[in-house]
């Protein structure tokens, strides 16, 4: 099939930017990124000068205290945020309790959060968690994809939707879907852990009332990496953070013992962030100054049309598990087989990364920043020598790992 010949954006230049082991084909950069070859001395150089040298002084001197919010502003500009609307900390576990509790509180009068089986199991746990705990009638209501918007009416408290399915890939319609909240007087809470750098996000546009995300996978901050958190800026002074951590606080170092929270996106803190992990991260986004995010998109739909059409001239033991039309996944496509743990580990054997998602979805990210069609026709390759030898077929690639 013909490529695409015309690009504004060097993505040899992008992949300059990154470590990538020899010989390997990384195809799970949905999940962890992989590392920017500009952090280890940023990190070296941070804990040598900033913490070695400035010790406690670093917070000031440094400009600790206002990371959180800087960085945030960077996140902010790849996903369509205004300056100061996004904050940076904590885990998305965290990020995606605060967004709910405080969306909850804001719709008193009803009982509903609407949710979906496509939505990442985590996001479904706090959830439930946050029903139990609250004690106060709350449903946690959960329904196929594709029937979210029929189940938007007015006892929805919020809806809470992780815009690109984690297993497949599927994306849903932002736009459309805020907009039927809001019509219905429901509130909007999007995850954008498999949005946030693998295609243009437009929260303020889309109408997100909140909004949250890792850092760790297409933003490339480092295992354990900080999570972000949005909230729309015509809201920010009605939330109530149920997290009233000290950092949250309008004067946190006025030590009062009453919580008066922040002005703007800053009562979204909570705790001291992790800086090193904060400075991974500032030196990560440097990449996306050379970046296009059309020309990201447009590249991403046009490799995995790549890798689809070839996986499946190649290799009829699979089937498609993502979306067939570009425009409606995200920068990951999955394919079903009934021994896909034994296959992805096979394909490990060999230097092809990916994942794996039960029931029986290999799992393939796709990131234009360092994978090219040389990738993706390694990868097919290689997935088409084990189906072909059962090579997959062995105790060692049937057993199962912790993480999968």
């Amino acid at each position: 099939m013909r490529l695409w010949a015309l690009r504004m954006t060097d993505f040899e230049a992008t992949r300059r930017f990154f470590h990538l082991p020899k010989g390997m084909i990384y195809l799970d950069g949905n999940s962890l990124g992989p590392l920017p070859k500009s952090v280890p001395a940023r990190l070296e150089a941070m804990a040598r000068d900033e913490w070695g040298e400035m010790l406690i002084t670093g917070w000031n001197r440094a400009g600790w205290m206002a990371m959180p919010r800087r960085v945030g502003d960077r996140v902010g500009r790849l996903i369509g945020a205004p300056d100061g609307s996004v904050v940076l900390g904590d885990t998305l576990t965290i990020k995606v309790y605060q967004a709910l509790a405080s969306a909850l509180e804001m719709r008193p009068e009803r009982r509903v959060i609407l949710s979906d089986s496509g939505n990442f199991p985590s996001d479904l746990y706090m959830a439930d968690g946050l029903v139990k705990s609250l004690d106060r009638g709350l449903e946690l209501k959960i329904v196929a994809p594709k029937e979210v918007a029929d189940h938007i009416d007015e006892t929805v408290a919020c809806l809470m939707l992780t815009e690109v399915d984690y297993r497949t890939g599927r994306r849903h319609d932002m736009p459309a879907l805020t907009t039927k909240a809001h019509k219905m007087g429901a509130l909007a809470i999007w995850d954008l852990a498999h949005s946030a750098g693998a295609f243009p996000v437009d929260v303020l546009g889309g109408g997100a009332d909140f909004a949250v995300g890792c850092t760790y996978k297409y933003l490339n901050s480092g295992p354990g990496g900080p999570a972000f958190i949005y909230v729309a800026p015509g809201i920010t002074e009605d939330v109530r953070p149920a997290l009233s951590g000290w950092l949250g606080h309008e004067a946190p170092f006025a030590f009062d013992l009453d919580y008066r929270a922040g002005a703007g996106i800053d009562r979204m803190r909570v705790g001291t962030p992790a800086m090193l992990q904060m400075a991974a991260l500032d030196a990560a986004l440097d990449v996306w100054d050379n970046v296009d995010m059309d020309d990201l998109r447009a590249r991403s739909i046009e490799l995995i049309d790549l890798f689809i059409a070839e996986v499946e001239a190649r290799c009829p033991a699979v089937t498609l598990a993502s979306p067939r039309d570009g425009t409606k996944r995200g920068s990951q496509v999955g394919f079903r087989h009934p021994e896909g743990y034994a296959v992805m580990q096979a394909l490990i054997a060999r230097g092809v990364i990916g994942d794996f998602r039960a029931p029986d979805i290999m799992r393939f990210g796709v990131t234009p920043l360092y994978i090219g069609e040389a990738e993706i026709l390694g990868a097919v390759g290689h997935l088409e020598e084990i189906l072909n030898t059962n090579e997959w077929d062995t105790p060692v690639f049937r057993t199962r790992a912790a993480v999968t």
